[in-house]
């Protein structure tokens, strides 16, 4: 007979169970049934033994089901069969989560394949490594890039050159550098960009590498054109003056006869003429060697000597020294530092004297200003770096002059010399800075030093 119900199997292993029991107690009271009465009593505990198991089939199926979670087995399935509607349920349940498993196990699969995918396809060449250098995963143009096919442990990289993983694995979340390597006899200049993250409670590196050689070639080439069209003006307008005052006097003093030279007789008008002639000479050369000089000071900037200081300090320093030509013009100064206690490490002499350029620049623009104002600001920004913004309201730069005004010689003003700008660039450089603008027209330019 076949029962459909769990719940049957379990009263009937109960009755006979009882009955058994019973049968054994009557086979002890007879003296001479003890054989039977030790066959029904191992009957008897062979049934408890047996409905014990059964009752903890559950257990097992949760036991089961708990162990292809943990090894992450979805290929069992869950069957009993006429056991009831409860045992139905549960194995419903077992096989739905199973297949959850499975579908996300999957999903991931097809995430992690496309992820990588993408990653292989990009043409930035991409190395993820543990802090102890053991390489994750790289892509096809490290490959290309490196002239590497296989890549397991960063130190690997010492064929390509004997320093470059000793500066990866230094690198840390945010870091930059740029790197030079030859190979294959090419000069490779890399961009390395380095972020960190972790996973599975590991903490990985992931550095990108782009060839920028032939971006900067082309900058380094833009730039030395647009450096020899300044000085080549600069001189241009010292030695035209020049060469057309010396040949004037030259006609005025010598009278040139075929083959003899004669000196001409001189009334006082000649005379004066010539001294302003020769006082402009004279005048346009210093010019000139003021203009050379000016720029062997800017290729000749002292390294920084760094210190950790307060951004206030520097701040009230730069205030008081421009404090009369604001107070000329009217202008109102607001300096303000979050938290007031802020500092950086930088060479204060240095930064005090970018201070003092935009601080100058920012007086100028504002001082015919009806309410000139200029603030100064300090904070650390979104990247845990400290931002230092010179905002006024003054008249802004003109668009097709905004990306020109950090070249050497480049003013837009009267009086200015050009290297202001130039400088204080080169010296955020040295510190590893940056120094940006923004600016309307007709509303004010912010510069911001970032840190």
């Amino acid at each position: 007979m076949v029962f459909k119900k769990y719940r049957i199997w379990i009263v009937l292993r109960v009755i006979l169970i009882t009955a058994n029991l019973f049968f054994f107690v009557f086979m002890l009271r007879n003296e001479h049934q003890w054989v039977t009465a030790l066959i029904a009593g191992v009957l008897a505990i062979i049934q408890v033994a047996a409905l014990i198991h059964y009752t903890e089939r559950t257990n097992r199926k949760l036991t089961q089901f708990l162990e292809s979670v943990r090894h992450s087995d979805f290929s069992t399935s869950f069957y009993d069969k006429d056991l009831g509607r409860s045992f139905e349920g549960l194995n419903r349940a077992f096989n739905e989560v199973i297949r959850e498993f499975r579908k996300n196990r999957a999903e991931k699969e097809e995430h992690y394949n496309y992820l990588l995918t993408v990653v292989q396809h990009v043409s930035i060449g991409i190395i993820a490594f543990r802090k102890d250098g053991k390489v994750d995963i790289f892509n096809n143009a490290i490959k290309r890039l490196l002239r590497v096919n296989n890549l397991k442990h960063i130190n690997d990289l010492a064929n390509v050159k004997a320093s470059l993983p000793d500066a990866l694995l230094k690198m840390r979340a945010g870091d930059k550098q740029l790197i030079k390597i030859v190979v294959d006899n090419e000069l490779l200049q890399l961009s390395v960009y380095a972020t960190e993250f972790r996973m599975r409670g590991e903490e990985f590196l992931l550095v990108s590498l782009q060839n920028i050689s032939a971006e900067l070639e082309e900058k380094e080439i833009d730039s030395w054109q647009k450096l020899i069209r300044v000085l080549t003006h600069e001189i241009m307008n010292s030695i035209t003056p020049i060469s057309s005052l010396a040949s004037t006097v030259r006609e005025m003093l010598l009278d040139e006869e075929e083959e003899n030279l004669n000196l001409k007789q001189l009334d006082d008008d000649d005379i004066d003429s010539i001294e302003q002639a020769l006082t402009t000479i004279q005048t346009r050369s210093q010019g000139l060697l003021n203009f050379v000089e000016t720029y062997r000071n800017l290729t000749r900037i002292p390294r920084p000597n760094f210190r950790y200081f307060a951004v206030k300090e520097l701040f009230e320093r730069v205030h008081i020294l421009l404090k009369p030509k604001m107070e000329k013009y009217s202008i109102v100064c607001q300096p303000r530092v979050f938290p007031e206690d802020l500092m950086i490490t930088a060479d204060p002499d240095l930064i005090e004297q970018v201070f003092i350029n935009l601080l100058l620049n920012a007086i100028h623009a504002v001082q015919e200003n009806e309410n000139p104002i200029i603030t100064l600001t300090a904070s650390p920004n979104s990247n845990g770096r400290v931002s230092i913004e010179f905002a006024d309201n003054g008249y802004g730069i003109k668009p097709d002059i905004l990306d020109k005004i950090f070249m050497p010689f480049f003013t837009s003003k009267k009086d200015g010399s050009g290297i202001g700008l130039s400088l204080s660039r080169q010296i955020m450089h040295l510190h590893k800075g940056t120094i940006t603008v923004k600016s309307v027209p007709g509303e004010g330019s912010v510069f911001t030093l970032t840190f």
